[in-house]
């Protein structure tokens, strides 16, 4: 009983489909028969014509119309054939044979004929007139009208219904059979393959017997089985923060175990030479600090540019090398580039182009044709770096910021499987200015090719999806923040990366607060007693150095009882260093630590400490610790990092409530330093809380809000996203 009820749900929708057919099919059939047969019948009427036509012309010469009679009759033998008439040019009826209808006049005819349908309606049946003209050297003298008897077209048409209605009726078995036999096997094929996925194969071990037809079942079930155990997780509260082994874990049973690649342009080590000796350093990037410790997790294969001196002398023959030194918990694949690569990839289109393209910092970009063909150039030599990396047609490749914009297209072209995640760590422009560029269809069409994309805030979301909306004849899904270009689909999300938070373990083999401080104090010659203020960065335009060194020279202008006793240390790593609008600011922010030294300093004091070097990150850790403020204020940021290194530190992130020591979050912005922040009177006393709310995130503002607390203003550890005050 269920196998009829099966059956008849595929023969019933066939049999109502195959009546439908038939039902539009037979007038279709109708209208192509008769025009065939119109046809047929004009052709038949052109032959009787020029058949009479000379015989036509000499009546008409000589005035002899009864001369027609014999010609006309024999022609009247054919049995299609019901009348003849012929018509003078001025529309009057010269002659005509017996069967002519007599209210039929020459103009009715022409008028007929003329018609899509030439067919003249009768009591005694229809008939199809044609009109031919009767032609001599002269021209034409006189229209002949030729009337054919229509009923063998009907039954023509008979016959051409039965026929079809058979036609349609036994494919309709044929079809009705196959279907049948094809839905009963695949049932059970079914059947037998839903109870094999409900036994586990396929979810949890390969099946037996693979069946293709149920890779979307399996995959549908296997994606329920992850939210049941996620939910099932959370109900027996076993979440826990993030760390390696959950992070291994989320990528063997989420992405199947896939190869993760990651590709930037800065590489996570670089070998130097030092005194003879090659040496490792760790580069000052933000974007190396929050990938870097994932690569550690997954074990995967980070390609990079190989920019260290030493660099060539400890890759293998594949120009790949395990790092971190020691532990060699994962692969660099270094890329080498020739100087005029570089010049034109980095220095050029990447950083003299598009990076003052997307930051606010009211730097012109310079876009160079001849930059552009670097970059493309460096973009497919990486692409083809992930290909030869790639162990599987379908590896998780991490594309990593504005260097490679045009990355994910070419992998995709090379590997339709790949799942490509790429990360913009940078600002996203409006329409309008990134309408600067000359090649932002490109440009656009190449982030695309990415599965996800991801920026730092929303609205730099939003700002990626109203260019594309500009530039792009794009799909765009404003509610899942989905874009869908040439039949590809790529989700725009927004993701603030952060960094790997320090455990116990590794906080207690740091040095102590004290002993950081007495260091650093020691070497730069400074009262352990001071006031220490740092600043971490590079040497960039966009991260508010000179701003940052303004507000010190005013706190020091308005508030001369913080002479010899505060000292601002700013720690400043050189980059792109061949440039001379980085050449420029360079100089400019020496000739400004220069000026507010000779205002405010004294023997033995110097209010600002400019360390324009390298650091590594055990040094950074022992400023941090030294420190009792870190200024962030970058003009136009992606995610500072900085701000969360500093208070990632238990010495800098203290929460007391009893004793009232309270540690807040702060993001610092232009509208800070314009204020006079550092010297502003309304830093003191109980008001300054009510100041500061408008300013901080919404739980710590009604943290604040909700407290009587007094904070005065050189008492603030100031750090983007964690700024410690105490009472």
């Amino acid at each position: 009983m269920n196998t009829i009820r099966l059956q008849l749900r595929f023969l019933l929708p066939l049999v109502i489909t195959v009546v439908g057919a038939a039902y539009l099919a037979v007038p279709l059939m109708d209208r192509l028969n008769f025009r065939w047969s119109s046809r047929e019948l004009n052709l038949r009427g052109s032959l009787v014509t020029n058949a009479l036509s000379d015989s036509i012309a000499e009546a008409l010469r000589d005035n002899n119309l009864k001369r027609l009679q014999p010609l006309f009759s024999r022609a009247m033998q054919d049995e299609r054939l019901v009348a003849i008439g012929l018509c003078a040019k001025n529309g009057r009826l010269l002659y005509a044979t017996a069967g002519f209808p007599r209210q039929l006049t020459c103009e009715k005819v022409r008028e007929i004929s003329a018609q899509p349908k030439p067919e003249l309606r009768l009591e005694s049946g229809n008939l199809h007139i044609g009109v031919h003209p009767v032609s001599t050297d002269a021209g034409v003298i006189a229209d002949l009208a030729v009337l054919h008897d229509l009923g063998f077209i009907e039954k023509r048409n008979q016959d051409a219904r039965q026929y079809l209605i058979v036609l349609i009726g036994i494919l309709g078995i044929l079809v009705a059979l196959i279907t049948v036999a094809v839905a009963h096997l695949s049932w059970r094929g079914w059947v037998k393959g839903a109870r094999a996925l409900l036994r586990g194969e396929g979810l949890i071990r390969p099946m037996s017997a693979p069946a293709p037809e149920l890779a979307p079942l399996a995959a549908d079930l296997r994606e329920r089985l992850h939210d049941l155990e996620d939910e099932y997780r959370r109900s027996l509260e076993l979440e826990s923060g993030w760390n390696p082994d959950r992070l291994r874990s989320l990528l063997r049973t989420r992405l199947r175990g896939d190869q993760v690649i990651v590709v930037s342009n800065r590489e996570p080590y670089i070998h130097e030479r030092h005194d003879g000796e090659i040496v490792v350093k760790r580069p000052a990037s933000g974007l190396v600090t929050a990938v870097e410790p994932v690569m550690r997790a997954c074990s995967g294969t980070w390609i990079a540019h190989g920019s260290g001196k030493a660099d060539a002398e400890t890759v293998d023959s594949f120009d790949r090398v395990r790092v971190p030194p020691g532990r060699n918990e994962y692969t660099l694949r270094r890329i080498w580039l020739t100087d005029e690569e570089e010049q034109g990839y980095y220095y050029g289109f990447a950083n003299e182009g598009l990076w003052p393209l997307c930051h606010v910092a009211h730097v012109r970009p310079v876009f160079r044709e001849s930059d552009w063909q670097r970059y493309r150039q460096v973009n497919e030599r990486f692409a083809r770096a992930v290909l030869a990396e790639a162990r599987s047609d379908d590896p998780v490749v991490l594309v990593q910021d504005y260097h490679f914009a045009l990355l994910p297209a070419i992998v995709r072209e090379l590997l339709p499987r790949a799942t490509i995640l790429t990360f913009w760590h940078i600002p996203w422009p409006n329409p309008e200015s990134f309408g600067i560029c000359p090649w932002q269809r490109e440009i656009l069409q190449g982030m695309l090719g990415s599965t996800i994309l991801g920026f730092h805030t929303p609205f730099h979301c939003k700002n990626f999806i109203e260019t594309v909306d500009r530039y792009l004849q794009a799909r765009i899904e404003h509610e899942h923040s989905s874009i869908t270009f040439e039949d590809k689909s790529t989700l725009v999300e927004s993701y603030p990366i952060s960094i790997e938070w320090p455990d116990e373990a590794t906080t207690a083999g740091w040095p102590s607060p004290e002993e950081c401080r007495r260091r650093v104090c020691t070497r730069h010659g400074l009262d352990p007693s001071t006031m220490l203020a740092v600043g971490v960065d590079r040497f960039d335009y966009t991260k508010g150095i000179l701003e940052r060194l303004n507000a010190v020279e005013r706190l020091l202008e308005k508030h001369k009882e913080w002479l010899g006793k505060f000292v601002f240390l700013q720690v400043a790593a050189p980059s792109r260093t061949s440039l001379e609008e980085y050449q420029a600011f360079q100089q400019r922010i020496q000739n400004v630590t220069e000026r507010i030294n000779r205002r405010f300093g004294a023997t033995g004091y110097n209010p600002v400490h400019l360390l324009a070097e390298h650091h590594e990150h055990d040094a950074l850790t022992e400023i941090f610790r030294a420190a009792d403020v870190c200024l962030v204020t970058s003009l136009h940021d992606g995610m500072n990092l900085v701000s969360k290194e500093f208070v990632a530190d238990p010495h800098n992130f203290n929460v007391d409530i009893p004793a009232k020591r309270v540690n807040v979050s702060m993001l610092f912005s232009p509208e800070w330093y314009e204020k006079d922040f550092l010297a502003d009177k309304r830093f003191h006393g109980k008001k300054a809380v009510e100041y500061l709310i408008p300013y901080v995130d919404k739980p710590t503002a009604e943290f604040l809000a909700a407290g009587d607390y007094t904070v005065s203003y050189i008492d603030w550890n100031w750090s983007l996203n964690g700024t410690t005050a105490s009472k």
